[in-house]
C-alpha cells in the first residue's frame, strides 16, 4: 500500500500547491479530514480490487476536478477555473464572506 499512499499524498501536495487558493477559507479540520477520506477509500480500493482499479478511480475523480475547473466553474459561473476570480463570485459559490 506504500504505492498507492505516495501517489495520493503527491497529488494533495500538488493539488495544494497549485490550487490552494479555492480552500482558503476552508477549516483546516476540513482539509485534513477530506485527506483522510481519500486516503481510506482509494487503499481500500486498491486492497480489495486491485491496483488496476486504483488508477482507474484515481482517473475518474481527476476527470470530475478537470470537469469542475475548466467547464462549469468558467462557464456555468463566469469564474476562472485557475485563479478563482473574480472572488465576490467565488466567494458567493462557496458561501464564504469577505473578512
Amino acid at each position: 500500500m506504500w504505492f498507492e499512499l505516495s501517489v495520493i499524498s503527491t497529488w494533495v501536495v500538488v493539488g495544494m500547491i497549485y490550487f490552494g487558493h479555492f480552500e482558503e477559507m476552508t477549516p483546516k479540520w476540513k482539509r485534513l479530514l477530506k485527506f483522510i477520506m481519500y486516503t481510506t477509500v482509494l487503499c481500500l480500493i486498491s486492497y480489495f480490487f486491485g491496483r488496476t482499479w486504483f488508477y482507474v478511480v484515481l482517473g475518474i475523480m481527476l476527470m470530475f476536478v478537470v470537469i469542475i475547473h475548466a467547464w462549469w466553474l468558467p462557464k456555468k459561473k463566469g469564474i476562472n477555473g485557475l485563479t478563482g476570480e473574480p472572488r465576490d463570485k467565488y466567494y458567493e459559490l462557496r458561501g464564504w464572506t469577505k473578512k
